[in-house]
């Protein structure tokens, strides 16, 4: 049987479905235990095996990328998937655009899929998708009392020992901030396992990404070694005992037997697989935000986009000015004179506003001014975004939340959380909700991956999760070979706050991590690339205001570059080496260029333009950058459709440029 699926969602712009337009699925009923789903262009195909288990491989253009893996889960005490018996099957086609509330990516997401529904025996069915850039399925049940998770069979079993690149955790308590590490299936360590997403490099340059989508109220997965070719998932169960080492962490040192309880009417995330012919592909997918939750019912027309100056990386070093900088109504006062003649629309106060041995939110210390530094920040034109620890917010949820939307700040940046079971999950929930309801933006920091929770709270900016330039002070970890995988990885997952901006910068041989005065890792063209090639609708300027003001260059770059896009187009990419990214944002285009520690030349074509011609601002790496990170320079040129350039990077090089029509 067929149907169309129809969708109401105020963000949808049309819906390309009609009864005659429906594109026929391959489905096939062999002896009513086969099934095949085919994406809408062919090119990847979904087998569906009904035996003594459920088991489904996909196959990329013929050739087989995942062999038969089993589906099941185990919810109060019986097992969903052993000795399954179908009911009903139907399909669905669905062709359509959306218009996100923010614009990460493009301003319109074009939803192509083909999806396979199956019904069994026991109150419960598995939904398979496939698109033309990657499969994903869920399981679905419809119990009539309350679940208890105990187990969920989660296995991606490879025909071939491929490689992969794993983001190596250091357990469930942690805050995903990791580095990939190459490993082949049989070289990955028994003892490891790593956060999402994995990045898998099967044959003839395909690429394989395994992550989540759609996660609520159940906890997220992580992967390990499996039996021969094979990832197994393991989850946090849920937490039983807890102790609190210091005011920000709340570690579980006891675990229930069991990973969720739920409704047992709920819909289970969607075990997705982006796949990929060309790199450049990764950098596009919208796969995560496509299959997660469409906006709730509150109004997020207010949520604000853009740039914020940010203290703790740079530990509030200003300079040149008659008050000591540090944690007070001074030093914020000069971020908020910055970003107003910067045209940064945010600041935030990090750690040290408020006292952390009481964790009182209610109350700054005595140096901080708050009332009067909001109001000076509207005066300039300026929101403020206030740093907290989760357990503090927790402690004081209600009153601290009205006590944020009284003083009118614009959002908060929650931070140390550390963990994603199923608790926590349905804390992050929480806070979107409740910083929603009060006009906040959420910036999620200490956080695991996105999984798709920004797409029905759009107030939820970004999230962290990803290795970033923070690391600079402590360590040498945040390189441009780090760099140069994060786009292809973490960034597939959600925006990520890496926080780029650094006005320091250094070649390997002549670096040093510096908590208090730190600096990055790479030229200063490489920052400056960031802000195009990394995803991010709220981006730190992370460097002190004292160093910009002086980088006026630079910074007639930095004032004008946005955070939301209308279009993507990924130009040139390869994993872990190199990528050209174009953007566009209303009538200009940005573009952005990244290399790891290996110099490199790069041709652009500039063929996405438009036709006419156009002004052209870029900064490249300087003559002397590979000894000199700091060195760039500046150049205006004209530049056609029919332009094609050479551009060079240095060693952790970079290049950016604005482009504007004549």
């Amino acid at each position: 049987m067929f149907y169309i699926f129809r969708n109401t969602n105020c963000n949808l712009k049309k819906i390309g479905l009609s009864f005659f337009s429906v594109v026929l699925l391959f489905i096939n009923q062999v002896a009513g235990q086969e099934f095949t789903l085919k994406s809408p262009a062919g090119n990847n195909e979904v087998q569906i095996r009904i035996g003594d288990n459920i088991s489904y491989r996909v196959l990329h253009k013929g050739e087989e990328v995942l062999s038969f893996s089993p589906i099941s889960i185990t919810i109060n005490g019986m097992q969903l998937g052993e000795n399954p018996k179908i009911k009903k099957q139907n399909s669905v086609t669905v062709d359509r655009v959306i218009e996100p509330v923010v614009r990460v990516k493009r301003a319109e997401i074009v939803e192509n899929y083909n999806q396979l529904n199956l019904t069994f025996k026991g109150n419960f069915g598995v939904r398979f998708r496939a698109y033309n850039d990657g499969v994903a399925y869920r399981i679905e049940t419809t119990l009539k009392k309350d679940a208890q998770v105990d187990e969920e069979e989660l296995v991606y079993n490879f025909p071939e020992n491929f490689k992969g690149n794993f983001p190596i955790s250091d357990g469930f308590f942690s805050h995903q901030e990791r580095t990939s590490f190459q490993y082949s299936l049989d070289g990955l360590p028994q003892k490891e396992m790593s956060c999402l997403p994995v990045l898998m490099h099967v044959n003839n340059g395909v690429k394989l990404a395994i992550t989540e989508a759609d996660l609520y109220d159940y906890p997220g997965f992580y992967l390990k070694k499996g039996d021969g070719n094979s990832l197994k998932a393991v989850f946090p169960y849920y937490p039983l005992k807890t102790i609190r080492p210091r005011d920000r962490d709340v570690k579980v040192v006891e675990r229930e037997p069991f990973m969720a309880k739920t409704q047992g009417k709920r819909t289970y995330p969607w075990r997705l697989m982006v796949i990929s012919d060309d790199d450049t592909e990764l950098i596009e997918n919208e796969l995560v935000y496509l299959l997660s939750r469409e906006q709730n019912e509150i109004d997020m027309d207010w949520v604000k986009p853009g740039k914020a100056s940010w203290d703790w990386y740079n530990a509030n070093n200003v300079y040149g000015v008659d008050f000591k900088s540090g944690f007070n109504t001074e030093t914020y006062k000069y971020y908020i004179d910055f970003a107003s003649r910067s045209n940064i629309e945010y600041i935030i106060i990090d750690e040290g506003w408020y006292d952390i041995e009481t964790g009182d939110l209610l109350n700054p210390v005595d140096a901080i001014r708050m009332e009067e530094l909001i109001q000076y920040g509207k005066e300039k034109g300026v929101g403020i975004i206030l740093w907290v620890t989760w357990k503090a917010l927790e402690d004081q949820f209600e009153d601290a939340m009205d006590k944020f939307q009284s003083w009118d700040i614009k959002g908060i940046k929650v931070d140390f959380m550390k963990r994603d079971d199923q608790w926590m999950v349905n804390y992050y929930e929480k806070v979107a909700r409740g910083a929603a309801k009060r006009k906040l933006l959420v910036d999620f920091h200490g956080s695991y991956k996105p999984s798709g929770l920004r797409r029905a709270y759009p107030n939820v900016i970004t999230s962290e999760g990803v290795l970033g330039l923070e690391q600079n002070k402590g360590s040498t970890l945040a390189n441009p070979e780090n760099n140069l995988i994060i786009p292809f990885t973490r960034m597939l997952a959600g925006p990520m706050d890496y926080t780029p901006g650094a006005m320091a910068n250094a070649q390997k041989e002549n670096h040093s991590p510096i908590f208090e005065r730190p600096m990055s890792l790479g030229t200063r063209c490489h920052q400056l690339a960031m802000f195009v090639v990394y995803e991010s609708p709220l981006q730190m300027l992370a460097d002190t205001p004292s160093r910009y003001l002086k980088e006026t260059e630079a910074m007639e770059f930095l004032s004008v570059v946005p955070t939301v896009w209308d279009k993507t187009i990924a130009l040139d990419a390869q994993f872990s080496d190199y990528i050209v990214v174009a953007r566009k944002s209303g009538d200009d285009w940005y573009v952005g260029a990244m290399t790891d520690w290996t110099a490199r030349d790069l041709e652009i074509d500039f063929s996405f333009l438009n036709e006419g011609s156009y002004t052209m601002t870029l900064y490249q790496d300087g003559v002397n950058a590979n000894r000199f990170a700091e060195d760039y320079k500046r150049l205006e040129l004209e530049v056609t459709p029919s332009d094609k350039k050479t551009i060079h990077l240095a060693p952790g090089g970079g290049w950016v440029a604005r482009i504007v029509r004549k």
